[in-house]
């Protein structure tokens, strides 16, 4: 029977860390394949580690409310309960050690071609896995003499996504949905230029913001969600701001703004949402699908709203913050910058800024 590891798997694609909400187990029990380990949360979604085979837990990395990120160790399910867990291996390489910016995951030859090469990591997007392919993309980019642009000249209405992963689909069709605007191409930062997503053609990466615009582009839209972490969705901005570009509020037809409400630019509404009387949204906010946004609320810049959550009346969400799957927050509430509501909680009291609300639970608890 083998001393087996167990890492903390990537539940969510877009999300490196999880919040250990339960651990089931002691130190030296002994468990049966398939018994539950811990149990997991993100902001999506739950998942229960259980034991892989018979044996005993030893070596437990972790504590109940933990945030535990990807790949890490959570413990061992060893051979016998007094067997000693090795220290951290350290890899075996001539190459430094290279750090990694918050949210990417990478691999570990691709590391170490990036670092080779002195390419900066920020320019790949947390929405995929960097591999060695990507990393090596990247360098044909720089061996490229010129850059291929859409033929013809750009109009008023023609729009760059940057972003292709998930969110950037849901982004092309908002903008074609709203009718007004025609996306012309895909800025994204891991993604091979020449790829299609949706019938739309991947360009390049965030150095060809400047190239389209002095090619006459105006408009751009933020397709990276940032739901790992808001700051990558922020840095985009502040590129597309850098390339002299405007970010157009996107709102679907089927969604419902009364008239008093106040957007800004960069906002994306999405499907079926409403925004109550005198509701102020501010810059570079998400909607998402079905979202209730009650009267008077505000939302401070880069907030990001799940699909089907409910706000009541007159509720201040942070700069930063992000508001689960389903969640409901009672009348009057405020919510601090950067804090982080799970799935399906109900909120009934002010929360700090940078919290973490548990999915499910009710708060305070």
């Amino acid at each position: 029977m083998p001393n087996t590891p167990l890492h903390i798997p990537l539940i969510n694609p877009n999300e490196i860390e999880a919040q250990v909400t339960a651990i089931h187990i002691r130190e030296g029990q002994r468990v049966a394949q398939g018994d539950p380990i811990c149990s997991l949360e993100t902001t999506k979604s739950s998942f229960e580690i259980t034991a892989p085979h018979d044996g005993y837990v030893v070596g437990i990395q972790a504590r109940t409310g933990q945030r535990v990120i990807a790949n890490d160790i959570f413990c061992y399910v060893a051979e016998l309960p007094d067997w000693l867990p090795p220290e951290n291996p350290v890899q075996a390489s001539a190459e430094p050690a290279a750090e990694v910016p918050a949210g990417i995951r990478i691999t570990q030859p691709a590391l170490i071609l990036a670092h080779q090469n002195k390419i900066d990591l920020q320019l790949f997007s947390t929405e995929h896995l960097i591999t060695e392919k990507l990393v090596q993309a990247e360098l044909n980019k720089r061996d490229q003499s010129e850059i291929t642009l859409p033929q013809g000249e750009f109009a008023p209405t023609d729009i760059v996504v940057y972003g292709g992963g998930g969110h950037g689909k849901s982004i092309i069709e908002l903008v074609r949905a709203v009718g007004k605007y025609s996306p012309k191409g895909i800025v994204d930062d891991s993604i091979p230029s020449g790829e299609q997503i949706l019938g739309v053609p991947v360009l390049g990466n965030y150095d060809l913001l400047s190239v389209l615009r002095a090619n006459g582009l105006r408009l751009a839209a933020n397709a990276v969600g940032g739901i790992g972490n808001v700051a990558l969705r922020v840095k985009v901005f502040q590129r597309i701001a850098e390339s002299e570009l405007i970010c157009p509020e996107l709102v679907h037809p089927s969604a419902f703004l009364e008239a008093s409400a106040r957007i800004s630019a960069g906002t994306q509404i999405m499907p079926f949402a409403y925004v109550g009387s005198e509701a102020v949204v501010g810059f570079g906010v998400i909607v998402n699908t079905g979202a209730i946004i009650s009267h008077d609320c505000v939302l401070e810049d880069y907030v990001n709203i799940s699909p089907g959550a409910i706000l009541a009346g007159e509720v201040h969400v942070g700069s930063g913050a992000l508001i689960g799957m389903g969640v409901t927050v009672n009348l009057q509430v405020r919510i601090g910058s950067g804090a982080r509501i799970g799935n399906g909680a109900t909120v009934k009291a002010d929360v700090p800024e940078q919290a973490v609300v548990r999915a499910g639970s009710a708060w305070p608890v």
